[in-house]
């Protein structure tokens, strides 16, 4: 059989059915100089074929003969409606010792498999060809129709529009965010980009402030003085309910509650927010920033953790228009931000108290300032070898706060906080990055002071851990599957 790479080598095509499809493919070879030779059973037929100059001749392609006339050919496309008629021509070609790369017209998957065990290469199917058509060609009316009334919410604007994300927002919220403002400026629309919250996580921080990406704290600002409003990423932001109407609304996630929202692009078969932002940007063809395609970029890597998971071609084919404007030392920058003294001895004390229990690891950091080095920790955590999911807490300002990673494809680690501690505190997150903020009183129902912070931490390690691994379905683990360090 031939190979793909002698394949793309080929020059000489041998069509042997012709029809509608034969033709029309015929045309498009010899339209790029291809030597095509057209065999046809049906006299008529090859009588117009020769009026266009094309190389046609009469036989019923399941003769041997035909086998032998077809020799020199390196493609073999056998494009008859009949299939049974096919399906012989294939043996035939096989049985003289042909190494010829075919391709095969099925009607159904049965015949499909009878064409591939006759020693087809490639089999088609022109019903399912032309669904296919009609299914890409519907996409991208679609697109079309909501780029246009997407545009249309927004030019609407009379005072501004407030670009909602959600609390203390992630790579994927900020990108996706900064596209939709790029598409109101194109339309002379003011847009502010608005989160509750901080900017956690140095990752995050230096993200922002690298591509000079300007975002509003809502503490700072009065959202009434807006007329349009937008949620952008925001469905697992842990965020109460919105107090203003939504107009536009678009996320990856299915929101919990329902929104009324004259615009609305909800896509779960897609991974990231900055992937459905991308589509818009190409559809409505402007001019992309270096700053917001290496955000984009970085949005989509940032939610598929690089392409490696729960990636999906449109997500890879959005990254693939971005990459050639994005700006890639600023990418390794955000990837590699540097790591603080605090945090550093954050890691070191997650790393001496963490317990395991299968692949989960849970670790208690102690007494904090830098609550964003949780995050940090977590996420270094998870590159320990046999570990698929962590979880780093630790105490500061009367609060429980906790950060939690995971790469298991099993387990949605922000289900698992909220099952854990949402009647207690306040969670956030998705199936791979979720937080926590738990009021330390009402979890320990012991008041904070400088007497009894180590009962403090004693009492919080013990419940938070028992809480997480029951929610993680583990608290049934042996003693043999625990690895324990406290104190080193």
């Amino acid at each position: 059989m031939s190979t793909g790479i002698t394949m793309a080598s080929m020059s000489t095509y041998a069509i042997l059915g012709c029809g509608s499809v034969g033709h029309a493919v015929a045309e498009e070879l010899e339209s790029e100089g291809k030597d095509v030779l057209i065999i046809d059973m049906d006299d008529g037929r090859v009588e117009a074929l020769r009026d266009q100059d094309l190389d046609a001749h009469t036989a019923d392609i399941r003769d041997e003969s035909v086998a032998e006339d077809i020799g020199d050919r390196d493609v073999v496309l056998i494009l008859s409606s009949d299939v049974d008629a096919n399906r012989a021509a294939v043996e035939n070609i096989r049985e003289r010792g042909g190494e010829q790369f075919i391709v095969a017209r099925a009607s159904d998957p049965v015949s499909a498999d009878e064409l591939r065990e006759a020693g087809t290469d490639t089999v088609i199917n022109p019903s399912a060809v032309i669904a296919d058509s009609a299914l890409r060609a519907l996409e991208t009316g679609e697109l079309e129709y909501k780029a246009t009334q997407l545009a249309d919410v927004i030019a609407d604007t009379g005072e501004g529009m407030a670009i909602l994300i959600h609390r203390s927002p992630d790579p994927d919220s900020i990108a996706s965010a900064a596209a939709l403002q790029l598409i109101a400026s194109e339309l002379d629309v003011d847009a502010d980009i608005v989160y509750h919250g901080e900017i956690g996580h140095q990752e995050n921080r230096a993200f922002v402030n690298l591509l000079g990406i300007e975002l509003t704290s809502a503490s700072t600002i009065d959202l009434d003085s807006y007329d349009t409003f937008a949620l952008v990423d925001h469905a697992k932001g842990g965020e109460p309910t919105v107090e203003h109407d939504v107009d536009i609304l678009v996320d990856h996630f299915e929101p919990d509650q329902d929104y009324d929202a004259d615009f609305m692009d909800v896509r779960p078969n897609v991974s990231a927010t900055s992937t459905i932002l991308t589509k818009y940007i190409q559809e409505l063809d402007l001019n992309l920033s270096q700053e917001v395609a290496t955000a984009l970029l970085y949005g989509i890597r940032a939610e598929t953790l690089d392409f490696k998971r729960d990636t999906t071609p449109a997500d890879l084919t959005a990254a693939a228009y971005l990459y050639p404007f994005a700006d890639h030392d600023t990418l390794e920058q955000v990837e590699s931000p540097s790591m603080s003294p605090e945090t550093l001895d954050v890691l070191a004390e997650a790393i001496r108290n963490r317990e395991v229990k299968g692949s989960h690891l849970i670790s208690n950091a102690g007494f904090i300032r830098d609550r964003d080095a949780l995050s940090q920790a977590a996420q270094h955590l998870l590159n320990l070898e046999g570990i698929t999911t962590t979880a780093v807490f630790a105490l500061a300002d009367d609060t429980i706060y906790l950060a939690a990673r995971s790469k298991d494809i099993r387990m949605d680690i922000g289900a698992v906080l909220e099952d854990a501690f949402a009647d207690i505190g306040e969670t956030a997150g998705h199936s791979t990055d979720a937080s926590a903020e738990i009021p330390l009183g009402i979890f320990t129902g012991i008041e904070t002071n400088d007497d009894n912070r180590d009962t403090l931490l004693e009492l919080t390690e013990q419940a938070v851990k028992t809480k997480l691994f029951e929610a993680m379905g583990v608290e049934g683990s042996s003693s043999s599957d625990n690895t324990s360090s406290n104190g080193g």
